[in-house]
């Protein structure tokens, strides 16, 4: 073999040694890695090999995607957050996606929530942050003093709706979010038909809470409401049974479940107990929704001022304007409670 031979074979020998290396390489870069269309979640304050057992159940080589997370420097960069993967996704594309913390929103939605800590649990279920801190962040009281909100009135910062969140977003953002999502609900034209109706922004949502409990008929709330606004102009109480249900919980526990309000419930001792208080309480029973909320800020302009369960038409009330069509009314729902046998 000659010289010149021997040589052309040792530079084949090389550039075929090269090349294997070279393709080897771009394989590990730029092959499909990811074997499905998946959601990921990345938790705040996690390491490298956690983020490589999320992402596992996804990759083809785990082996390859470490490579190259490790020579783009991925581990001293690791953002937390809820990304989309595609199928097909090689590593290059992978690790840039997670690098550069180009995060999907989570689609938010909460409503009919009965309490802080009811509403803390239910936005705990949809972003990072557990119940415990998102109730701290909700009750915070430099919070509450700084924006001027009565910690009985809390509640009724939280519009129910569907929003965009971060799903790593801190128990204490997305409490600011909901004040200017509260703001942002609460236009002039909004302020100025609650001012129509004699009735702060807090009035609004407490009355809207209990016209909510009332019933759950929605075409019915703003005769409810206008049954209640005829109560406050006249200075009558509201005599609203969801409220004695509110101070009986408040007493003996959220979990009590109560279908029936009795005589003696009446006398609770309660600044919910509105058969024995004028006016409105002190906040909001529930969650008011959006249609609630509305009710009371456009109501149906009537003379009813009492009114009870429609035994004929269930999950509807009967309306009365005097007290003699009201307790006719009444007596047909007692008796068609007692046939039930309904105690409590």
């Amino acid at each position: 073999m000659t010289k010149k031979k021997a040589l052309l074979l040792v530079v084949i020998g090389v550039a075929i040694i090269f090349g294997t290396i070279a393709l080897t390489f771009y394989n590990k870069i730029y092959s499909a890695n990811t074997t499905k269309d998946t959601t990921v979640f990345i938790p705040s304050n996690t390491d490298f090999d956690a983020v490589i057992e999320i992402l596992s159940p996804a990759l083809k080589n785990e082996s390859s995607f470490i490579w190259v997370a490790n020579k783009k420097k991925y581990p001293n960069t690791i953002k937390a957050g809820k990304y989309q993967l595609k199928k097909g996704m090689n590593n290059n594309d992978l690790v840039n996606l997670l690098r550069s913390g180009n995060q999907i929103t989570v689609k938010l939605s909460f409503n009919n929530q009965d309490s802080l800590e009811k509403l803390a649990g239910r936005i705990a279920e949809q972003l990072e942050p557990d119940s415990t801190s998102i109730l701290i962040a909700m009750t915070d009281k430099v919070f509450l003093s700084n924006n001027n909100i009565d910690p009985e009135n809390a509640l009724g910062m939280y519009i129910p709706n569907s929003y965009d969140f971060y799903w790593n977003t801190s128990a204490n953002d997305f409490r600011n979010k909901m004040l200017k999502e509260f703001h942002r609900f609460w236009t002039l034209a909004k302020k100025a038909q609650a001012k129509k109706q004699g009735l702060t922004i807090n009035e609004v949502i407490t009355l809207a809470s209990i016209v909510q409990k009332e019933t759950a008929t929605i075409s019915e709330r703003p005769r409810v409401a206008g049954l209640y606004l005829n109560r406050l102009n006249n200075k009558w109480p509201l005599q609203a049974d969801p409220t004695i249900i509110f101070a009986i919980k408040e007493k003996q526990g959220q979990d009590v479940v109560i279908k029936r309000v009795l005589y003696k419930d009446l006398e609770i001792d309660s600044k919910y107990n509105t058969y024995k208080h004028l006016g409105l309480p002190p906040g909001p029973i529930s969650m008011p929704d959006i249609s609630a909320i509305n009710a009371v800020l456009n109501p149906e302009n009537h003379d009813y001022f009492y009114m009870c369960a429609d035994v004929s038409n269930l999950g509807n009330h009967a309306f009365a304007k005097t007290l003699v069509q009201h307790n006719r009314n009444a007596a047909k729902y007692q008796r068609w409670v007692s046939k039930q046998g309904i105690n409590r």
